[in-house]
């Protein structure tokens, strides 16, 4: 039987996929995800921060925010051998995506673009795919990703739009989705997801996991974070996320968008072995690894690997896409 892959979920047929009996929506996701994926794998992403701190931006959960006043000091864009050097740790501790983060409101053009291009290009000469999350592009840069041999880029639409104005008020939602939109067009994959915990109501999740489920083709890859409180941010007295939202989020969005990759990402050093293996049964086949998601902490690397082999979950290997081949799911 094959997967049927669907664009026009409606919010009240997400809100009952998510709001089943645990067990029973559990269940069926894993068999979503057993069709859709075959053995039980996980893919292994490394993300660094290239350029920390000094963001124009005003996200209410991020560290990095020139509005809010956390202990975190502003750094310059690390040279292409510098980040080469992390990547080459992540690759030989099992990593096959590399991920890099530069807290700008929109990507810059010159020297540091070029910079960013070279970085990509070393990354992908190391055998790994390459992600980067840099802010807006315009058309034209994200061409050049693509030139470069870019994998995937990061743009998180965060929660549901009608939520999205008590998140941040310096750019639109309208705004994530162009740029969105234009690395589809230059033949990039898109990673794309959101943070809960950071006080929406369950239907923000559900109009986020619809317009993303709404994209063609379905983004490859979807992070979903629980909100890591920070002192100094808008959002630092948040209550911590249970294990069972996050399942819940998790099992619904591999129902609605089988073949992308849901990610487990922020948040993990918070939860439980156990919380975690039950993010993997619900479908999560992802996960960042090493001890720091651009500013905050991780599980280590021997962790993680300690988990996966108690479970028997084996690390994805890496494939040879290129820019252009993103794979349509219609």
């Amino acid at each position: 039987m094959s997967i049927q892959l669907r664009h026009d979920w409606t919010l009240d047929e997400i809100r009952a996929i998510h709001e089943l009996p645990l067990m029973e929506l559990v269940h069926r996701a894993q068999g979503v995800h057993r069709q859709a994926w075959g053995e039980p794998e996980v893919q292994l992403c490394a993300l660094l921060s290239i350029k920390t701190g000094g963001c124009p931006e005003d996200c209410g959960y991020c560290a990095q925010s020139v509005h809010h006043k956390t202990e975190l000091k502003a750094e310059k864009l690390m040279g292409p051998e510098e980040i080469l050097a992390e990547a080459r740790i992540a690759r030989d501790q099992g990593a096959t995506r590399f991920c890099m983060g530069a807290a700008w409101r929109d990507a810059p053009e010159g020297s540091r673009f070029e910079q960013v291009l070279a970085a990509i290009r070393g990354v992908r000469e190391l055998g790994m795919e390459a992600c980067v999350t840099l802010g807006m592009l315009t058309q034209e840069q994200a061409d050049r990703l693509a030139e470069a041999g870019l994998t995937s880029y990061n743009h998180n639409l965060d929660t549901g739009e009608s939520y999205y104005g008590r998140i941040v008020s310096t750019h639109t939602y309208a705004d994530r989705q162009a740029t969105l939109e234009r690395v589809r067009k230059a033949g990039i994959q898109i990673c794309c997801g959101g943070i809960i915990g950071m006080g929406e109501k369950p239907e923000h999740r559900w109009e986020l996991l619809r317009t993303l489920a709404a994209h063609r083709p379905h983004p490859e890859s979807v992070p979903i974070n629980a909100l890591v409180p920070i002192a100094g941010t808008p959002l630092a007295d948040q209550p911590p996320t249970s294990t069972v939202e996050m399942v819940r989020m998790i099992a619904t969005a591999r129902i609605l968008m089988p073949r992308s990759r849901v990610r487990l990402a922020a948040g993990r050093l918070m939860m439980s072995d156990e919380a975690q293996l039950l993010c993997f049964l619900a479908g999560a086949n992802s996960i960042f690894f090493g001890d720091r998601l651009l500013t905050t902490g991780n599980p280590n690397f021997d962790a993680d690997k300690s988990l996966l082999a108690e479970a028997g979950l084996r690390p994805s290997a890496p494939h040879a896409w290129q820019p252009g081949a993103a794979v349509a799911d219609d």
